[in-house]
């Protein structure tokens, strides 16, 4: 069996599974936020129903934090309400995004079933565990009875063989995987990211490689659990964990190889998280605004490959560079660092731990003509504001040296 196979195996308290059967799997964690959690709310509400298990639940408000729409202020106000109501337990009121928070605080670890009413819960696959969102009226249902029904995936195995080079990061694999797969071509199956390049990866790059999982269509994204794995959990999650890999003659539905000496700084561009180029197509396109950080690239490792091209310099006096921490941990660590300062002193503007832009929310949206290069995950029309700007995805690297050109740069050739 694959990892994706045997996590969801275990949690049916089945001995074997395949791609294409139908399980009932009892749940580990369920998270909600302010965005579409409101509607779990309701629901639950409505049925008058008891919560199954409260130490299993996890309340984020981070979407709209803090709200700037009357809209988005009522949804944290229904948020609020709920966890006070039904004595939630585990509640974070704007201290980040929810898909930090649940790693950095402990609710993740190999083996376990995560289910969240968003998207990008697949992110929790960086850490060994099948993550995977869900629509509110199931996340209702899973915070009654615990447990939900899945249609065991078939996996698609991404190896990515190598090293890579000078500036090049997870989310340039993540984005080169997009381009060979597409948008839909994973729809409803796991990635599971493995190779040289993926056992070298740090915990943060391997949260943003399966951060994206979702934008190929895919369930779930995976890596094996491994030494990396274990040291980040020291300190965060206490219980034993269950270090699943696949065997060696499990069956997959694809394999793509990816060469990792030779890929160079991918961007994605307009308007879909698959339309991939490298670096060079793009080089010199004028830039109103930079993005970086989001739950995709908003950790330390992030942060400090951006910083290696901001350090002592200033960016363009027409430009906007957001800085994003994906938690108030990091933001911490930031001001540690000696990063923050950084960061104003090269005009950037600092902003809280939130969704922020990346789900055009309130702030940093742009205006009609304007491009953007951010970090985060998705650049759908209009996503950013107004449906006639551009977005461009790039990995912290490119989106550091661009912030400093004012236009879309390569990182290997520095500042000019």
């Amino acid at each position: 069996m694959t990892i994706t196979e045997k996590i969801l195996a275990k949690a049916a308290g089945i001995e074997s599974i395949h791609a294409g059967d139908i399980v009932q799997a009892n749940i580990d964690v369920a998270m909600a936020h302010d965005g579409l959690g409101p509607i779990v709310f309701d629901t639950i509400r409505n049925l008058g129903a008891d919560l199954w298990d409260k130490d299993k639940i996890v309340v984020v408000i981070d979407h709209s934090a803090p709200p700037s729409a009357l809209l988005h202020a009522q949804l944290a106000h229904e948020t609020v309400s709920f966890v006070m109501d039904y004595d939630i337990k585990h509640f974070f009121n704007m201290q980040g995004v929810a898909h930090q928070l649940l790693p950095e605080r402990g609710f993740v670890a190999p083996g376990l079933i995560i289910v969240g009413t968003d998207s990008h819960t697949c992110t929790y696959g960086g850490l060994g565990a099948f993550s995977t969102g869900i629509g509110s009226t199931e996340m209702a249902s899973v915070f009654v009875v615990g447990r939900l029904w899945f249609r065991v995936p078939e996996t698609i195995k991404v190896v990515v063989g190598g090293k890579l080079g000078d500036y090049i990061m997870s989310k340039d694999v993540i984005l080169k995987t997009l381009s060979l797969i597409g948008a839909a071509g994973a729809t409803y199956k796991a990635l599971e990211f493995t190779g040289d390049v993926i056992r070298d990866m740090s915990v943060d790059g391997r949260l943003t490689l399966c951060n994206m999982a979702v934008e190929t269509g895919a369930k779930n994204g995976i890596i094996a659990p491994d030494d990396k794995t274990v040291e980040y959990l020291k300190g965060r999650y206490e219980k034993s964990v269950t270090l699943f890999s696949s065997d060696e003659d499990a069956h997959y539905s694809r394999i793509v190889e990816i060469d990792g000496n030779n890929l160079g700084p991918q961007v994605a561009c307009p308007h879909n998280p698959a339309n991939v180029v490298p670096v060079e197509k793009v080089e010199g396109k004028r830039l109103d605004q930079v993005l970086i950080g989001s739950c995709t690239n908003g950790r330390m490792e992030d942060f400090l490959a951006a910083a290696a091209f901001l350090k002592g310099r200033k960016i363009p006096r027409w430009l906007r560079c957001l800085i994003l921490p994906a938690s108030n941990e990091i933001y911490t660590q930031l001001m540690k660092e000696g990063l923050i300062d950084l960061f104003i002193e090269s005009g950037c503007v600092i902003l809280n731990a939130n969704c922020g832009p990346c789900g055009g929310m309130h702030e940093g949206l742009i205006a009609k003509g304007e491009i953007v290069l951010g970090t985060h995950n998705r650049n759908f029309k209009g996503r950013m504001g107004s449906p006639e700007g551009e977005i461009y995805l790039s990995s912290p690297a490119t989106a550091g040296a661009s912030a400093v050109n004012g236009y879309i740069t390569d990182p290997r050739k520095g500042i000019k």
